[in-house]
């Protein structure tokens, strides 16, 4: 397919949008450049290596394996080819901080009761967790499958109909089939009422709402659509790439190589100039970049507000302020000498009630007090992470965007998340710990220009899913398009993959 053949594209920023809309480009016969801030490929998938140790800096989550061995097979080819893949079990723990609700006397294979709190793991085997859900709530290992069969089903007519087909305007909605399609599928309402008919326990709900940390936004303002995610969860399953999510950046870049994509590492893209037919972007090492077309995968608002002049912007500043973000992190990279049990490769700290936590986010934005977190151990899958005789760590806790994370902020804020994970999952790190990095809000925002901070862009919420999201066609600037967590169909890798075809389709149809 040769449909943009002559022409030139620069593709602003490497992450995963910017990666796939090059693909799809330069597949399609588009002399395609991609101009990178930093000097590493792959965006918030960044790697971090410190004296044998190497961590995976943003995404950790091999999830919808689908939508990976699609992207790829657009170009006669299948993630086996880049990097393997292997299925984890547990897919993941957690740790619930209390024993408030626990139903003393009653056991489960993958359940744990003491006196420290209630240990959980969800893996491949259903009939396993089915047991640990009657063991909180009697029946509820029977109504998990009636939740499952409405969380497949949205998943695959939702992808279908409304993720992977791009509907930007009001008369898109109108299209008659939709109601068809839409017929049977929870579409409204927030995640917390969906559950609520499901499950009464709080811990169960938390067990099927835990994956909106994927999204961004929170049980009550994330709309009930999603939970198709449950499906991906318990029905495709969890699974680490080979090389960790690095891997699977270095496959995505090697098949763009193969399709004759231009990378340049190191050129921070200071303005956008000139329209459709005859571009150029000013980089800060001083060699500027000519293309007919211009595709960012930078952040939106900074794209907007800082590389565009006043009349070429869709959005004023106070739009962006506006607008409802999801949370930024703060992490912990820890490289530990001797082994981590009880940890799991994903496991999750729960606190029994979340709400402060989210309300500390979204509502009264603070330093969790009572924080829910995530740790990930892939030395537990990967023994090439970290040397021999230790194990490699990363701690992130989400907290809201736009936070003053002081030095003494962190110092402090550091020493609360170590002494929790000693508390709830009996795994005391302080005197073990041979490498550490910080990362937290103004890193997110000085490293990926990303607005207040946050590490994933704009959340979730009913107002913002869908034709709500900013569009991928820039309508006050011909030529410019977006790609990327921002836009359609959202945050996450799989979304960012599946958003970089959107751009491209809409590259292509505005060429013909």
């Amino acid at each position: 397919m040769d449909e943009l053949a002559g022409t030139s594209v620069a593709v602003i920023g490497a992450g995963f949008g910017g990666l796939s809309t090059a693909c799809y480009l330069a597949d399609a016969g588009a002399d395609v450049t991609v101009v990178e801030k930093t000097d590493q490929i792959g965006g918030r998938a960044s790697t971090l290596e410190r004296d044998g140790f190497r961590f995976d800096m943003g995404p950790s989550w091999y999830l919808m394996p689908d939508v990976f061995e699609e992207f790829f097979a657009s170009f006669d080819s299948h993630p086996s080819d880049y990097y393997g893949l292997t299925r984890l079990d547990p897919h993941y723990r957690i740790f619930f901080k209390d024993n408030e609700g626990r139903r003393p006397g009653r056991d489960a294979p993958g359940l744990n009761v003491d006196t420290d709190g209630d240990t959980i793991d969800v893996t491949p085997d259903r009939e396993q967790v089915k047991q640990v859900f009657d063991a909180y709530e009697p029946g509820a290992g029977d109504v998990l499958d009636d939740y499952l069969a409405q969380a497949k089903e949205n998943y695959e007519v939702g992808m279908e109909h409304f993720v992977k087909t791009d509907r930007p305007r009001v008369r898109d909605w109108m299209d008659p089939k939709l109601a068809e399609y839409a017929r049977g599928l929870t579409l409204l309402g927030s995640m917390q009422d969906h559950v609520e008919q499901y499950f009464d326990h709080p811990k169960l709900q938390q067990v099927m709402q835990y994956t909106l940390v994927f999204l961004g936004g929170s049980p009550d303002t994330t709309p009930a659509l999603y939970n198709l995610m449950s499906h991906v969860d318990f029905g495709l399953g969890v699974y680490y790439p080979e090389g960790g999510m690095g891997g699977v950046v270095d496959g995505i870049t090697a098949l763009a190589r193969e399709l004759g994509v231009e990378f340049r590492t190191g050129h921070p893209v200071s303005a956008i100039k000139g329209r459709r037919g005859g571009f150029k972007l000013d980089t800060e090492p001083g060699d500027a970049v000519l293309a007919d077309v211009v595709v960012s995968d930078a952040d939106y608002a900074h794209t907007e507000q800082a590389l565009l002049p006043a009349q070429k912007r869709q959005y004023d500043a106070d739009y962006w302020d506006a607008r409802t973000y999801a949370p930024s992190a703060f992490l912990l990279y820890l490289g530990v000498e001797g082994d981590v049990e009880p940890l799991a490769h994903h496991t999750l700290v729960l606190p029994s009630d979340w709400d402060t936590h989210f309300a500390q986010i979204f509502d009264d934005p603070a330093w969790p007090d009572d924080p829910a977190y995530y740790l990930c151990v892939p030395s537990k899958t990967d023994d090439t992470v970290a040397p021999d005789g230790h194990s490699n760590l990363f701690a992130l806790v989400p907290v809201a965007p736009g936070l003053d994370d002081t030095p003494a902020v962190r110092e402090s804020y550091r020493d609360l998340v170590l002494d929790d994970i000693a508390e709830n999952t009996g795994v005391d790190l302080r005197d073990r710990i041979v490498v550490e990095e910080r990362f937290s809000v103004s890193e997110f925002a000085d490293r990926y220009n990303s607005h207040q901070g946050t590490a994933l862009g704009l959340a979730h919420t009913l107002r913002q899913t869908a034709l709500f999201r900013p569009p991928h066609r820039s309508t006050a600037l011909d030529g410019l398009y977006f790609t990327g967590a921002n836009t359609t169909p959202g945050i996450g890798v799989p979304m960012c993959l599946i958003s970089g075809e959107v751009t491209a389709n809409n590259v292509l149809a505005d060429a013909r």
